[in-house]
């Protein structure tokens, strides 16, 4: 996957250690409630393709749960002022889940703690939590650029500057791998209530229609 150029390029802020997972194919979901600075009407997965923007803090050491690959030793931003971006997502379905009980059958394809999971399931309006099955593509070469105050705040999505050209797309996963890890995901979500997900009017992709394409 290659293209020229991105002329409104969009990064979605995620942790680095979980940017790290994402882009080692051990995780393939992401979850996110939103911070202060979503407006009215809170988080929502506004766009299907964007780039991954790596945010440094110590205390998400605490809140990744044993068992990833990634290094859990050190998580500070460069010295440099350099923000790299490495990673690309395609969304390819999403959902509100509403129910804590079915948010707990997808423990087994994320490394947050459970602790965190809960306080993110609780915060804010409604005890829900926003879901994304997504595909992980590795970026060559890496996009660095400079980091800039507008990047900073409790926001999910920034917009950034042009991207470079002739960026090359490799996906993290086979498309077997993918294949397998998609359809395991969509069992998860198929377990217990029929309700555990509340799809948006603005979500990129219907849930629905991805568990009528699985075989079980």
């Amino acid at each position: 996957m290659t293209t020229n150029s991105f002329a409104h390029p969009v990064a979605f802020k995620e942790w680095s250690l979980i940017c790290d997972l994402l882009g080692s194919g051990q995780q393939s979901i992401i979850l996110r409630k939103g911070g202060i600075a979503e407006g009215r009407d809170g988080f929502q997965f506004k766009e299907r393709e964007f780039f991954l923007f790596p945010t440094f803090f110590h205390e998400q050491i605490s809140r990744i749960r044993d068992g990833s690959n990634v290094s859990l030793s050190v998580v500070k931003p460069p010295e440099d002022s350099k923000v790299a971006i490495s990673l690309f997502a395609q969304i390819e379905f999403a959902c509100e889940i509403t129910s804590l009980e079915n948010l707990t059958h997808l423990a087994p394809f994320h490394y947050w703690s459970e602790q965190t999971i809960l306080e993110r399931f609780e915060w804010g309006r409604g005890r829900s939590i926003k879901f994304a099955f997504v595909r992980i593509f590795l970026l060559s070469p890496t996009w660095e650029l400079d980091n800039r105050p507008e990047f900073a705040g409790c926001k999910s999505w920034i917009d950034l500057p042009m991207a470079p050209e002739k960026l090359i797309f490799e996906p993290v996963l086979t498309e077997e791998q993918h294949a397998l890890r998609r359809a395991e995901i969509l069992r998860a979500l198929a377990v217990g209530s029929p309700q555990e997900g509340r799809l948006h009017e603005t979500e990129c992709a219907n849930l629905e229609d991805a568990k009528k394409s699985l075989t079980l």
